[in-house]
C-alpha cells in the first residue's frame, strides 16, 4: 500500500510546532511578532516570517477541515456588512452567519449595490443549502438581488431596522474582526485581507465555547474534545500544547 503523503513534508520544524503557530495566529488576536515570542518561550526559534508562511499555506486548509467537520448551519441566514479600511480605502465586509452564530462565509468588496449583494448571496450558496429565512437590514440591494437569485427567490426575507440592534447575530460576528484591525492597525491588501478572515472564522469558533452556558467540568471536557478535533484536522499524532 502506497504511504500517504505528510502535508509537512519538506518542512523543517515538526507538524506539532506549524499546528500550534497556525492555531494561535488565527484563534488569538496575536500579531506573527506574538506568535514567534510565545513560540521562543516555549524553545522554538523562528522568525514571524516563517509563521506567515506557514499561515498562508495551511490556513485555508485546516479552515476547510474545519467547516466539513462542524454540524450543519441553521436554516436562518443573518446578513450585514461593514466598512473597513485597507490602505485608506472603504471596503464592504459582507459576512453570512446562522442563528446560532456560525459563520457561513465572508466577502470583501468595494461597493454596497445590487451586483456587490448578489455576488454575496452566490458566494454562500455554493457551500451553503438553500435557507429558510434571510435576516439583513433595510440595505436595498439585498431584496434586489435576492429577486435576482433563482434559489432564493421564493425564501422569507426578514427585514430589521439597523439602529435597533435587531440582527443581532450578524452585527455581533463582526467583533473579532474590528479586534483584530484594531490590533494590526488596520487592514492592507485585499486579497490578504480575504483570505486571513476567510481563515479565522471558522478556526476561532472551532474552539470558543459558550462557556458561560458551561459548568467548568463540562467546559474542560469539550474542549479537550475540539483539541483533539484539531489535531485531526492538522494531521498530528500529539495535542501540539503538551509537544514542546
Amino acid at each position: 500500500m502506497k504511504k500517504s503523503k505528510s502535508l509537512y513534508q519538506g518542512h523543517r520544524f515538526p507538524a506539532a510546532v506549524i499546528s500550534c503557530a497556525v492555531r494561535l495566529y488565527f484563534r488569538f488576536q496575536l500579531s506573527l511578532r506574538d506568535v514567534e515570542e510565545l513560540l521562543f518561550e516555549r524553545g522554538v526559534v523562528v522568525s514571524y516570517e516563517t509563521i506567515r508562511r506557514w499561515c498562508d499555506k495551511f490556513g485555508t486548509g485546516f479552515a476547510r477541515r474545519v467547516k466539513v467537520a462542524r454540524p450543519k448551519p441553521g436554516s436562518t441566514w443573518h446578513l450585514d456588512e461593514m466598512f473597513i479600511t485597507l490602505r485608506g480605502e472603504p471596503y464592504l465586509l459582507w459576512r453570512a452567519v446562522d442563528q446560532h452564530g456560525a459563520e457561513l462565509d465572508i466577502l470583501v468588496q468595494k461597493r454596497r449595490d445590487k451586483v456587490a449583494a448578489k455576488r454575496f448571496f452566490k458566494r454562500v450558496l455554493r457551500s451553503n443549502r438553500v435557507p429558510r429565512k434571510i435576516v439583513t437590514d433595510q440595505l436595498r440591494s439585498y431584496p434586489a438581488a435576492k429577486a435576482e437569485t433563482q434559489e432564493l427567490a421564493n425564501v422569507k426575507h426578514v427585514f430589521v431596522k439597523a439602529a435597533a440592534r435587531l440582527n443581532n447575530r450578524a452585527e455581533n460576528s463582526h467583533q473579532p474582526t474590528r479586534e483584530r484591525e484594531r490590533r494590526t492597525r488596520g487592514f492592507r491588501d485585499l486579497r490578504r485581507t480575504q483570505k486571513f478572515l476567510s481563515c479565522s472564522g471558522p478556526i476561532r469558533q472551532h474552539f470558543a465555547l459558550k462557556r458561560h452556558l458551561l459548568r467548568a467540568s463540562l467546559y474542560r471536557k469539550q474542549l479537550a474534545a475540539r483539541f483533539v478535533a484539531w489535531c485531526e484536522f492538522a494531521d498530528v499524532t500529539q495535542n501540539p500544547s503538551f509537544a514542546f
